[in-house]
């Protein structure tokens, strides 16, 4: 099993390409489903998520090819995929897909929009939260679906399709905001969906299926409205920057001082993010390929957060922040609103002399003025990483364990890291 080794101290400095969004490659993955063409996806990034998305998709008939292969020399190109759903051949995800990966579980919007039937097992829990479906169940029963769950799997039918209807989220879901919006563009008549995600991976997703010929407005508002239509073409669509890796380096590099400019990204995704991050001392400047993070000379200071979603501070990157804050002047105080059991990173930034104590769904997080190396574990994606910025300012060496959960969602972190001055490297096996 991968690990990866820190020696902490160096500052970073250079610039660092940032790939394109797994939060937003997925549903568009899975809107191919929708149509029997081709649809083209661009700067897809190359993680694990993705490769395990291409398998599930097969399983149900999607066929795909890549092209324009990654060149080492330019990271931040990205892949092009062609997704062909000509036959769903299958229609139902079973629990051994479903349970590696809980995003598979939206193919069953695109499933019911298409086959009027799926078959979808249930993803059950996972390491920060069990992140229940009943949002999803609700809205695809609103637009008219009959539901059962039978042998931990959802059965859902509509017979003769999908009808539009009016549903209001009981609560903020950017999954269940994607599976509705998929479902509906496929449906007749209008859907209205209030109290939506706002997501930038949301609105994302709308322009693909708009450029597919789906009638979608409102995206990226709370009110999403999509009048029907009875077929979607295929279309050619770039993925948006990683705004969560944008987020995560630009915490790195305020973490260990330095000047680095992120390519092919921009501050408008994660503004509330940038605000705190610029609250606690980096000086972050717009440039015309993305953006640049400096800090040089000053401490950090302490910054309270709140998690919520978009435009809030993201829960994604609640860790990093933490992370940071271990190194603070002062005491700041994190609260994460989202998910439950997203504090497990604690224990662990708690080997390398963070001083944080818990209380409920907030960290207090008293700043300290060294951390030491030593051997971590690795819980979720995002603890993952938040263990790596603070390897990188620790003394000595900092070795993360697990690091299978980096390779979900951080694309070539250590070469990145690596080439802006950062001691680190892969260790295989």
């Amino acid at each position: 099993m991968d690990r990866i080794r820190i020696r902490g101290g160096n500052a970073l400095n250079g610039t660092i390409p940032i790939s394109g969004a797994k939060n937003a490659a997925l549903p568009l993955m899975i809107a191919s489903l929708l149509t029997d063409d081709t649809l083209t996806l661009e700067n897809v990034p190359h993680l694990a998520d993705v490769e395990q998305l291409i398998r599930i998709l097969g399983n149900h008939g999607v066929d795909y090819t890549v092209s324009g292969k990654r060149l080492a020399t330019q990271p931040s190109s990205g892949r092009t995929i062609h997704f062909t759903a000509r036959t769903i051949v299958d229609t139902t995800a079973p629990y051994e897909l479903v349970s590696k990966m809980r995003a598979s579980f939206w193919v069953i919007g695109p499933l019911l929009a298409r086959c009027h039937k799926a078959r979808v097992s249930l993803p059950g829990g996972c390491a920060i939260g069990t992140r229940p479906v009943d949002l999803f169940i609700e809205g695809l029963q609103a637009l008219g679906a009959t539901i059962d769950i039978d042998a931990g799997y959802i059965v859902a039918e509509a017979k003769g399709g999908l009808v539009g209807n009016r549903y209001t989220f009981p609560k903020v879901s950017v999954g269940a905001t994607h599976v509705l919006m998929m479902a509906a563009s496929l449906a007749k008549g209008q859907t209205v969906i209030e109290n939506a995600a706002r997501e930038p991976e949301v609105a994302d997703l709308a322009a693909c299926l708009n450029a597919m010929g789906a009638k979608i407005s409102g995206a990226g508002t709370a009110t999403i409205t999509i009048d029907g239509v009875s077929a979607l073409s295929g279309a050619r669509h770039r993925v948006l920057p990683d705004r969560i890796e944008t987020g995560t380096y630009a915490m790195a590099v305020a973490m260990t001082g330095g000047d680095v400019t992120l390519e092919g990204t921009h501050s408008g995704l994660l503004q509330t993010a940038l605000t705190a991050l610029g609250d606690a001392g980096a000086e972050i400047t717009d440039t015309a390929n993305g953006m640049r993070i400096v800090r040089n000379g000053g401490g950090i200071r302490p910054v309270d957060v709140v998690t919520d979603p978009f435009p809030g501070f993201p829960t994604d990157l609640q860790a990093q922040f933490m992370a940071l804050m271990t190194r603070s002047d002062g005491v700041s105080h994190i609260t994460e609103t989202i998910f439950e059991n997203r504090f497990m990173h604690v224990q662990e930034l708690a080997r390398l002399g963070a001083k944080i104590s818990l209380s409920g769904q907030m960290a207090r997080v008293e700043g300290v003025p060294r951390l030491v190396g030593a051997p971590v574990m690795a819980t979720d994606l995002r603890a993952s990483v938040s263990l790596v910025i603070a390897g990188l300012v620790a003394e000595g060496e900092t070795l993360v364990n697990r690091v299978y959960h980096l390779d979900r969602g951080f694309e070539r972190l250590e070469e990145k890291l690596g080439a802006c001055g950062a001691e680190v490297e892969r260790i295989s096996g």
